[in-house]
């Protein structure tokens, strides 16, 4: 089945209260409503009898004492072991146990339920061989609001964040619920569930596969589409601050490149602003602007061609079955097939990518930032945009925190997945890194909407500013700018600007100014 993105639902995932896990894959909206808005998980009948015949496999291969990685063999080096069957189960919870040893600070709740979901869909598949009772056990987990504690620190891959997420479903390690944090036995109890033994193979299931990276990069992706819709956003409305000419974005220009998506970035900025009275004043009142405001097309372009292209690559990860070995029922006998589906590159490599991708929104909106709050560069507003230059600082600093921002993002876009450090005496022989690109390419995304809420910010007030200059906004950016005055009150002297940033940065990661704008000008292309 065709997997696919639908910018134009891209905003739904916070409205999304139940989604049902089936022979189709889920869409990017319904994995963030589940993982970031806590919507409801539940399985169609399909979903549960693969499942099960995937079990009755793996019992069969039990049965037969089979030479099968993991379920009757040690893992990694050890797989020259052959696990006598009255030791399987102990097998199980040994590889739960001794992988669970991230280090350091929590992982956020919206990344650990992106694993579990993730886990849910390749597990899910019914190529993997654990019990439909688990996976229910893990959606009762999610349903109920029940969140393991898992360090984040110290994973090439998956496996001990994995572990750590899946101890709480032995009763062991700890997990918060209702607010609290308590033992993993006491948060199955407050939902009425019992601590569960694995069953051979299941441990294995558990901590294997591409789940972690997918999840969180899936958020990223996310995140990054979020980012690159609002960036085209603001930057029409600079084009009103900068009275810059529209010229730019002519059709017959971008036609000459075959790039769509520069195209599209150009189309939408003519779009937005095709009722703007600004824009007919000013087509002709110059040559050409800086590149930060005629290179949007391409820049902006350029980076949603990075961000489509990455989430081909995550959404059919997302599709796919990760784990190894698989179990094929062919001919009534069955096969297991031991290969290398857990590796992460195409999920994580993405990933990085993304990391590139935001990087270039980011520098160019800092930059546009710079030059509305540069009094050498801003044509006539007061330097930082303040009331009364040099008794109030107005956005000077805000500018700066963007601008580290900017430097933050740069740093964390060196790609994880270019490196490797073996591991399992030298028996993982190259590893994907995958779990540090996935991490910092969402810590990439979160910075880059506080870069595009810094520069809506700066946007809305140099409208008040010029107001009282000129006439005739578009309606599409004027309603933006009315939208983010709902939040944060204009500027008449210097105050507390710090909830003013986070006010503005939460109407972009949510939607709510690709929302606003696209009641104006209808739905925004990638």
């Amino acid at each position: 089945m065709e997997v696919s993105l639908d910018i134009s639902k891209i905003t739904e995932a916070k409205r999304i209260r139940q989604v049902r896990l089936g022979a189709a894959p889920v869409t990017l909206e319904e994995f963030v409503a589940v993982a970031r808005f806590g919507a409801k998980v539940s399985f169609s009948q399909e979903y549960l009898e693969q499942v099960t015949r995937s079990r009755q496999l793996a019992e069969k291969f039990l049965t037969e004492n089979r030479k099968v990685y993991g379920l009757t063999t040690g893992f990694g080096d050890n797989v020259r072991k052959i696990i006598p069957q009255e030791q399987a189960v102990e097998l199980q919870v040994n590889i739960l146990r001794s992988h669970s040893v991230s280090v350091g600070e929590p992982l956020k709740k919206e990344c650990v339920r992106a694993i579990w979901l993730m886990q849910l869909l390749s597990l899910g598949k019914g190529y993997s061989g654990i019990r439909p009772e688990t996976l229910s056990l893990i959606a009762e987990c999610l349903n109920n609001d029940v969140t393991p504690y898992v360090p984040q620190d110290g994973s090439v891959q998956y496996l001990a964040i994995e572990g750590q997420i899946n101890l709480i479903l032995m009763g062991e390690g700890r997990a918060w619920h209702n607010g609290r944090l308590m033992s993993g036995a006491e948060a199955l109890a407050e939902i009425g569930q019992k601590p569960w033994t694995p069953a051979p193979k299941e441990g294995l299931c558990l901590t294997n596969g591409a789940n972690a990276a997918t999840g969180v990069s899936a958020l990223a992706l996310y995140d990054n589409l979020i980012a690159a819709q609002t960036a085209d956003i603001a930057a029409a409305m600079a084009f009103e601050a900068f009275r810059g000419t529209i010229l730019a974005c002519d059709e017959r220009l971008h036609s000459l490149k075959k790039h769509p998506e520069q195209a599209n970035c150009a189309a939408n900025i003519r779009t937005m602003l095709s009722d703007s009275a600004i824009m007919k004043k000013y087509i002709h009142a110059k040559v050409q602007d800086a590149y930060i405001l005629r290179c949007i097309p391409q820049m902006h372009g350029a980076s949603k061609r990075f961000i489509k292209d990455c989430a081909a690559n995550i959404l059919e990860e997302m599709a796919s079955c990760s784990d190894n070995p698989v179990l094929f029922p062919e001919g009534g006998d069955g096969t297991a097939l031991m290969g290398a589906n857990f590796d992460s590159t195409f999920a994580s490599g993405s990933a990085d990518i993304l990391c590139m991708a935001a990087a270039n929104l980011a520098k160019f909106s800092e930059r546009r930032t710079d030059r509305l709050t540069n009094r050498y560069l801003n044509q006539t507003y007061p330097a930082f945009l303040a009331e009364r230059p040099g008794v109030d600082n107005c956005y000077m600093i805000v500018q700066y925190t963007a601008a580290a921002l900017v430097g933050e993002i740069r740093s964390l876009s060196a790609p994880a997945t270019a490196d490797s450090v073996p591991t399992c005496a030298n028996w993982e022989d190259p590893v994907s890194m995958g779990w540090w690109a996935a991490r910092k390419s969402l810590m990439v995304a979160k910075k880059l909407h506080y870069v595009l809420g810094i520069e809506l910010m700066a946007m809305t007030r140099a409208f008040d500013l010029l107001q009282k200059e000129e006439d005739g906004f578009a309606s599409a950016t004027k309603t933006v700018h009315d939208k983010i005055r709902e939040v944060v009150p204009p500027v008449e002297k210097d105050r507390y600007f710090g909830p003013d940033i986070e006010n503005t940065a939460a109407l972009v990661s949510d939607g709510t100014i690709i929302e606003t704008a696209e009641e104006i000008a209808g739905t925004l292309a990638l």
